[in-house]
């Protein structure tokens, strides 16, 4: 089981207040000493990293971000994106969102650059504080209290992958 290949991907602008969620995480996880095999990247706002990342062939791509879904603050989301639906997005429109990015819009540029995605999981958070405010740094308190719950998610996510790649990836 050693050859698994798994990329937990924080992703996210830490000067829009609560769109910094994905790389708080990742900062509280990249502090955990994980197996081979276990890459944490924060990629802010770089999607064209990602996309490349994404390119690499991983069993599991975990990205952690902050959602939108119009939920209570706070709210922790698990979901699972489904892939076969991507060759719908426009890919090309990401070419022109140089300091954001839509998670849907990066696995979409991945597809149509030929990547075969295997299992993709977004673990996100419903914002309190997100927009165009630039310089808004820190996370709300409802925001901030959910970084612990999407922490251990995580960490469940890959330790479950680990003990029964098979089942995740079916």
């Amino acid at each position: 089981m050693s050859d698994l290949r798994i990329l937990i991907a924080g992703i996210g602008n830490i000067f829009l207040g609560d769109d910094a969620f994905g790389c708080e995480v990742l900062k509280r996880i990249s502090q955990r000493k994980w197996p081979a095999g276990v890459r944490v990247v924060d990629f802010g706002i770089r999607g064209f990293d990602l996309a490349y990342a994404m390119l690499e062939g991983d069993d599991l791509i975990i990205l952690v971000d902050t959602t939108p879904r119009g939920e209570a603050p706070g709210t922790v989301y698990v979901i699972e994106p489904n892939l076969l639906e991507l060759e719908s997005l426009d890919a090309s429109a990401m070419m022109v969102e140089t300091h954001g990015m839509n998670p849907l819009k990066v696995l979409s540029m991945v597809k149509s650059m030929g990547g075969q995605l295997k299992k993709v999981i977004l673990v996100g958070c419903e914002p309190e504080t997100f927009g165009p405010e630039e310089g808004l740094m820190g996370l709300s308190p409802s925001v901030e209290a959910a970084v612990p719950e999407a922490v251990n998610i995580v960490e469940s996510l890959v330790t479950k992958h680990l003990e029964a790649p098979m089942e995740m990836i079916a």
